[in-house]
């Protein structure tokens, strides 16, 4: 299972241009799933997610989480995430999960957050979406799990 994650002062999905997910101080997280991947991944990785310290303190100092500073999370599912680019020029998906797969890891690891106290806001699994966020410092941290 992979992640981007963007802390950002505020994110939005819009499908045919509607808003359909909104946040304020948070993280983007940007999801993808791979075939092999279980909710032992979603779990962990959720985990993960909500306690990295990448807010800052009074001092300045990135010393805190999400859960920390009341922020927000943003959730969109992203299978091009697992795009293979080693051949050609066309990437390879081979390695992403399929919707089947897909789709309710992505529930488990939203669900994951939530029952951490952290609100959530979802994108539309296998929509169209347009992700629209405003990146804060940049900060933009990758996060990987492969399947144990």
């Amino acid at each position: 299972m992979k992640a981007v994650l963007q802390r950002v002062r505020r994110g939005r999905v819009l499908v045919e241009e509607d808003v359909v997910a909104e946040i304020s101080h948070g993280i983007v997280i940007l999801l993808g799933v791979g075939r092999k991947d279980t909710e032992k991944e979603a779990a962990w990785l959720a985990n993960k997610c909500a306690n990295l310290r990448i807010f800052e303190d009074t001092e300045g100092k990135t010393n805190l989480s999400v859960q920390e500073v009341g922020g927000e999370i943003l959730v969109v599912s992203q299978f091009t995430l697992y795009a293979d680019t080693r051949k050609g020029r066309r990437p390879s998906f081979i390695n992403a999960g399929a919707p089947e797969i897909a789709e309710p890891l992505v529930d488990a690891f939203a669900q994951h957050l939530t029952t951490l106290g952290i609100r959530i806001e979802r994108g539309v699994f296998g929509a169209h979406m347009v992700v629209d966020m405003e990146n804060d410092g940049p900060v933009t941290i990758l996060l990987e799990r492969e399947p144990s």
